[in-house]
């Protein structure tokens, strides 16, 4: 058989199937034991998974560390500011004396550099408060690892957490953030330390943080704290005293050693401890310092002028309006104010004593301040009843509160409690005296608005428990009739607090330099000053200002005017008819008559001549009032301005018509010395010490009236005193005194304003809600003698100075020379000028 295919193709032999093998079985491996697992693995597996962990950890803390880092910081304070940092200081005011006058300040601080700050001082703080204070770098690692472990222990007992916070952090604290209590301050402070740190040197941090730091007692750095606890300056400190004042920062209340002397004397000792550890100090020296017994000693502080409150006050006020309230009470400055002590003193007397006569007279006896209900064991139940009263507001110097033990016929026996002279520290002492019959007759009680009867015996005044106040009266025999016969020791006057009120303001006309300002009874009874604040209308004071416009229009003095009834017509069927004080008419009268007498009808015929827009300008260029409404009652003196504003602008009259403002301060100088404000007006060339030029004192005030209009101003209100409505103030003094009364409607404002050629004064008498003084209570009456009595006071000594006319004027002896001149008709204060009410209040109409 061909083993081609049809194709061509070479057919494959057919395939035999060989025999199956015979499987051969191949022996299998010997198997060896399974190996135990390796337990060292395990170990660094999880030491991996572990530092796997860590580093992750480590890179999540940093990344979560850099965010907050980064949050933390973008809106921080500028620490930049305490490389030029000055700290608040308080400012003082000084008299023109160079008396302590007052203090202004909300943190009482004393700035002490560095190197004059002891070192015993900086090293009992940094023991106490920062041991590694000169190595850390503003946050001390591993005090704060001992805060965590100690807080972590002290859990759950209630025990306040321990702090780790270095020096520098509470310098940032302190200065420029806040005293919240979070973690978000706690970084913040952290974060600002450590660039504080590279900024600063350690020891500008520590100037800073001893300067700033609260210590109690209202006193913030070393320096005031040693003033406030020892009455010591920094250096006379010993090693326990400063010790004392290191553990202060903390909790100052906690360790006063006043209240608290035992924990105060622990925590100084704990201190002594930490320096003796720091080897600060031996240990020597520490077991001598905490033998050593804790004597504080309350700060005396330094004696200011007494009651010049009110001038003070108005001087703070001042201050802050030009330079801020911050700048005032924090910026260190010194005040120099034109304050007269002596005068000061002058005028609180006179107003007082004019206050409680007129009290006396008019006011009646309003009663005890308080009454001890004891019954038969007042006598034994007095003393720590009394004592624990205290004084009333307005009480003088001079006053004790005393307690009435017995009433009898004539006298009545009290007692009282006063501190002993000079022992500040000492328990007060009682004291008894006699208050005298004839001493109270003025004690008329008021019942439903009236007197009641003068007292026959002390019983009709006073009874036992009552509690009154009382001053010590002059050992000297005095008195009348059966009062005559000897002096009394014991003598004791019954006082109380007057309800009237006044003002007195006195100036120097050539410089408008206040020497003194009393604005009420007592600052500390009322702070309102009615020399500077209380608008009040001026009454008939007010008339020369009429005057003067009718003077500067070339109207004569001795030009005559008709006194005569004046009737306005207020349309409507209404009319207003002005009188004269003494309700009659004088006919013809030359105008310095009609002034001397103040009478209202020529004053209003002269305004009405002379235009009162003209009167309203002449108001205000003399700085009296602002805007003056136009109406007749106006030139009668029904306008509102203050007594210091009239002591202003009668001013102008005494100083040949220059523009007078009237000050209190005189320089302020910041606290490196520059004088930063002068009064202006005044400017003098040479007064830099050259050598080759002599001071010269310039007045550089405007001239607002003519010095000859001034002059004859002044001649006519001479006359006023001498023969007019205000010889009451003159009286006694023996010099020449020009001036006017001045009393508005029903007897509401009494004034009187008056001046020689060194000195204005102007006095106002009147209550706070205006309220009707009593018949006849006018000007001359009550403000005149104000005015005499001051006058006779800081002028005793001093040579009696006239007014001088001007350069180049001759004055002919007018008017004391003229024959027609008027001259004074016995009766007091019978001239005196009342104002017209508005018709705007009267309801009668208005006048525009």
């Amino acid at each position: 058989m061909s083993d081609l295919r049809a194709d061509g193709a070479r057919l494959s032999p057919p395939v035999t199937p060989s025999p199956e093998p015979t499987r051969q079985k191949k022996p299998r491996p010997e198997r060896k034991p399974a190996r135990k697992p390796w337990r060292g693995g395990l170990f660094f597996g999880l030491l991996r998974l572990m530092f796997t962990l860590a580093l992750l950890g480590t890179a999540g803390g940093a990344v979560g560390g850099w965010m907050i880092w980064k949050h933390y910081s973008e809106d921080l304070p500028d620490f930049e500011v305490l490389r030029d940092y000055q700290p608040a200081m308080m400012s003082r005011v000084y008299a023109g004396d160079s008396h302590l006058l007052a203090e202004l300040a909300t943190e009482r601080r004393i700035f002490v550099p560095i190197d004059a700050i002891p070192a015993q001082v900086q090293q009992a703080f940094i023991s106490a408060e920062d041991q590694n204070f000169w190595t850390h770098r503003g946050v001390d690692p591993m005090a704060v690892l001992r805060a965590v472990y100690t807080n972590l222990q002290q859990i759950g007992q209630g025990r306040r957490p321990v702090g780790a916070s270095t020096i520098t952090q509470q310098v940032a604290k302190n200065m420029l953030l806040t005293n919240e209590t979070s973690i978000a301050r706690k970084i913040r402070e952290a974060i600002l330390a450590m660039r504080i740190e590279e900024a600063l040197p350690k020891q500008r941090i520590l100037e800073l943080y001893l300067n700033e730091i609260f210590l109690g007692a209202r006193s913030y750095g070393v320096a005031a704290a040693a003033q406030a606890y020892f009455n010591k300056s920094l250096e006379d400190l010993t090693l326990a005293e400063s010790a004392f004042l290191a553990i202060l920062p903390k909790a100052p209340s906690n360790y006063d050693p006043f209240h608290n002397p035992d924990a105060a004397v622990a925590r100084r000792n704990w201190v002594l401890d930490r320096m003796a550890d720091d080897r600060a100090i031996t240990p020597e020296q520490a077991a001598a310092a905490k033998a050593e017994p804790l004597r504080p000693s309350a700060f005396r502080r330094p004696d200011t002028i007494p009651d010049a409150g009110y001038f003070a006050e108005e001087v703070r006020r001042q201050m802050i309006a030009q330079f801020g309230e911050v700048r005032t009470t924090q910026g260190g400055l010194l005040v120099r104010t034109t304050l007269n002590p002596a005068m000061q003193a002058h005028a609180d007397r006179a107003l007082r004593n004019a206050l409680i006569s007129y009290d006396r007279r008019k006011g009646g006896w309003r009663g005890p301040v308080a009454r001890i209900e004891a019954g038969a064991g007042l006598r034994t139940e007095w003393l720590p009843r009394l004592s624990a009263m205290e004084r009333v507001p307005g009480m003088l110097p001079s006053w004790q509160l005393a307690v009435v033990l017995e009433s009898e016929n004539t006298e009545a026996k009290v007692m009282w409690l006063e501190m002993p002279a000079g022992r500040s520290n000492a328990a007060p002492l009682p004291h008894a005296g006699t208050i005298y019959l004839s001493d109270t007759t003025w004690a008329r009680p008021r019942v439903n608005g009236r007197f009641g009867p003068t007292p026959r015996t002390m019983a009709d005044a006073l009874k036992p428990g009552d509690v009154v106040m009382v001053e010590p009266a002059p050992t000297a025999a005095g008195g009348t009739g059966r009062n005559a016969t000897q002096a009394r020791p014991d003598r004791v006057i019954l006082r109380q607090i007057p309800q009237i009120r006044g003002a007195l303001v006195a100036l120097d006309p050539a410089t408008g330099r206040v020497q003194a300002l009393s604005g009420g009874w007592s600052f500390e009874e009322s702070q309102f000053n009615r020399a500077t604040q209380a608008l009040r209308q001026p009454g008939s004071s007010f008339k020369p200002f009429v005057y003067m416009t009718a003077i500067e229009k070339g109207i004569s003095p001795a030009e005559t005017m008709l006194d005569a009834p004046f009737v306005v017509n207020l349309g409507h069927g209404n009319v207003w008819r002005p009188n004269n004080y003494s309700m009659n008419f004088n006919g013809m009268l030359p105008l310095y008559s009609a002034l001397a007498r103040s009478l209202n009808l020529i004053t209003i015929r002269l305004a009405d001549r002379v235009g009162l827009d003209a009167i309203a300008e002449t108001a205000h260029r003399l700085g009296v009032v602002d805007n003056m409404m136009q109406v007749f009652p106006a030139a009668l003196g029904a306008v509102e301005t203050t007594p210091i504003r009239m002591a202003g602008g009668y001013a102008v009259f005494a100083n040949g018509g220059r523009q007078v403002i009237p000050t209190l301060i005189d320089s302020v100088q910041d606290r490196d010395g520059q004088v930063i404000w002068r009064a202006p007006g005044r400017s003098c060339q040479g007064c830099d010490g050259s050598a080759d030029q002599f001071p010269v004192l310039a007045d550089e005030r405007p001239q607002i009236a003519k010095p000859m209009d001034a002059y004859t101003m002044t001649m006519m209100l001479q006359m006023a005193t001498m023969n007019g409505t205000g010889t009451r103030a003159a009286a006694g003094l023996g010099r020449v005194i020009a001036g006017k009364t001045g009393t508005t409607n029903d007897y509401l404002d009494a004034w009187y304003v008056g001046y020689t050629p060194d000195l204005v004064v102007s006095v106002w008498v009147g209550f706070d809600t205006p309220t009707p003084m009593g018949s006849d209570e006018a000007g001359g009456v009550l403000a005149a003698p104000i005015f005499r009595d001051f006058m006779a006071g800081v002028m005793a000594g001093r040579p009696a100075i006239p007014f001088r006319p001007p350069a180049g004027v001759i004055w002919n002896g007018w008017p004391a020379s003229r024959p027609d001149a008027p001259r004074a008709s016995g009766a007091l204060g019978a001239d005196e000028g009342q104002t017209s009410v508005n018709p705007l209040d009267s309801g009668v109409g208005g006048i525009y």
